[in-house]
């Protein structure tokens, strides 16, 4: 067993408007069970980002904790789907790191979460060979080897799978970038479902180590002009949700967008900076889980689930 440690500390105040004083919200007793967050009628997706290495046991936690999940849905005839948030295999995302540190916990040793996993690349994956080894780990599931972004429904959901290290890395032309958001822009179009979530590795707004990155706003713009529900990230290992907003960071309860980054998985975990970005409603620092989110005809439930069993941050909206 690789050696599991990590953090004590725990933060998850709720911060409310700019205008309005913070609020501190109580931790979860430490024996609290995981909430039941069920809509009738839903399908569920679940997942983290920042997963596996070989030196430490988070990822064997945190996919123990989504494998119970499957089965107790599996049982109940709930559909589901298990999503990455890229940075699945550390250090560099090579065949070996995926044989090694992945398959023992996300990966092959896990039959069912493989049987529906939906993955996202990260920067990692791009140390070796330009994701090379990440494509051939899941090969169809995560998208065409020279684009790697996608889009599949679950339930009553349009769920968009993109790329954003063509965004950030050098190493891809300007061509590949219009490629993908020309892609998005018409994806959105010839979705027939009512509601839409999207996710990538790196956030557009985020109050952890790497912050939030403004490259990722054409993104954003493209996913806010065609109602767009939710939008998940990784890359800061923590948990943070921001309330409903738009690409430049207005909160709007009306079209925003709720952002989540769930970058939890496995990898070493890390706290916030001490500038909370705005609009910040709920973070944890110091704790493995991942986001479950439970999808319903015109609205949605999430929870933030620990590996200790506890439930952080039910919440929930209503689809655009």
């Amino acid at each position: 067993m690789r050696a599991f440690s990590f953090a004590l500390q725990i933060i998850l105040p709720l911060v409310a408007l700019a205008c309005k004083p913070p609020v501190r919200m109580t931790p979860p007793p430490a024996d609290a069970p995981a909430a039941q967050v069920a809509l009738s009628g839903a399908s569920v997706l679940i997942g983290a980002g920042d997963i596996a290495r070989c030196n430490a046991s988070g990822d064997e936690a945190t996919a123990a904790l989504v494998d119970s999940v499957l089965r107790a849905d599996s049982a109940a005839k709930v559909h589901d789907e298990v999503f990455t948030l890229g940075d699945n295999a550390y250090p560099d995302g090579s065949a070996r790191d995926f044989a090694l540190c992945f398959a023992p916990s996300w990966g092959d040793s896990a039959r069912l979460i493989m049987k529906n996993i939906r993955p996202a690349p990260g920067n990692h994956e791009h140390l070796s060979s330009m994701a090379a080894p990440y494509y051939k780990y899941f090969g169809s599931r995560a998208g065409s080897s020279t684009k790697g972004y996608y889009s599949y429904d679950v339930g009553e959901w349009h769920a968009i799978v993109l790329n954003s290290e063509l965004v950030v890395n050098t190493g891809f032309t300007d061509a590949e970038r219009k490629a993908q958001v020309d892609w998005l822009a018409q994806d959105l179009k010839d979705n027939q479902k009512p509601c839409t979530l999207a996710y990538w590795h790196h956030p557009r707004f985020s109050s952890g180590w790497h912050g939030g990155d403004p490259r990722i706003g054409p993104f954003w713009r493209i996913l806010y002009d065609g109602g767009a529900d939710l939008i998940l990230n990784g890359h800061d290992h923590d948990y943070e949700r921001f309330l409903p907003q738009t690409p430049e960071g207005i909160v709007d309860s009306v079209k925003g967008v709720t952002q989540i980054v769930v970058g939890t998985g496995g990898g070493e975990l890390r706290g916030f900076r001490s500038s909370v970005t705005s609009h910040s409603a709920a973070r944890v620092e110091g704790h493995f889980g991942v986001l479950k989110l439970t999808l319903g005809a015109a609205e949605w439930r999430s929870a933030f689930l620990d590996v200790t069993g506890r439930s952080w941050d039910e919440t929930g909206g209503k689809c655009h």
